[in-house]
């Protein structure tokens, strides 16, 4: 019999100083049975990076078509793909030739640095692609927040996460791996 996902629900609010986005969300995750509170808690935490009406949960581990989270507009266009973890250079490539904007959340401390001197060559072309790298220590802390029911708080202030369920409080500091190239006006 095959194990079913796990179903945890997070009342997040949302504090983004540096995109003026303020919000509460209610959300439900659902954890893969194969997948570890701290990926469910970054997938969490990128969610909040990126938060806005229209940003949804996909299909994750289940599918190797859907991202951890994504952004349609209404005509089924997608904006925004975000990968979570140290997906593989071919899947990020292809993400990037079908959204518009395509970011990775990499976590995992020494393993994430290995996944990046690998795959770096091969995606610097990417020009919608953006790359960040959560500190190992954080990510484990984060994990430690993780409830079947969450009230969680987020305030983003240059660039820098700061969640709390108002006994703990961990801080995140993505590194930029690679930023996005803006395209030059005219």
């Amino acid at each position: 019999m095959a194990l079913k996902a796990t179903i945890f629900k997070a009342d997040l609010q949302i504090a983004d100083m540096d995109r003026g986005h303020y919000a509460d969300y209610s959300l439900t995750l659902a954890r893969h049975p194969s997948e570890t509170d701290e990926r469910m808690m970054v997938r969490l935490a990128a969610f909040a990076l990126s938060a806005d009406e229209s940003l949804a949960f996909g299909a994750g581990l289940s599918s190797e078509v859907e991202p951890a989270l994504w952004r349609r507009d209404l005509t089924g266009r997608i904006q925004m793909w975000i990968e979570v973890g140290l997906p593989d250079e071919k899947s990020v490539r292809k993400a990037c030739g079908r959204a518009d904007a395509v970011r990775v959340v990499a976590y995992g401390g020494h393993a994430a640095q290995l996944w990046w001197n690998k795959c770096a060559a091969a995606l610097t072309g990417c020009k919608n692609l953006e790359v960040l790298d959560l500190p190992q220590a954080a990510t484990r802390a984060l994990a430690g927040l993780a409830q079947r029911t969450m009230r969680l708080q987020c305030s983003i202030q240059e660039g820098a996460l700061l969640i709390t369920d108002g006994k703990a409080s961990v801080e995140l500091e993505p590194r930029v791996l690679k930023p996005v190239e803006k395209s030059k006006g005219r």
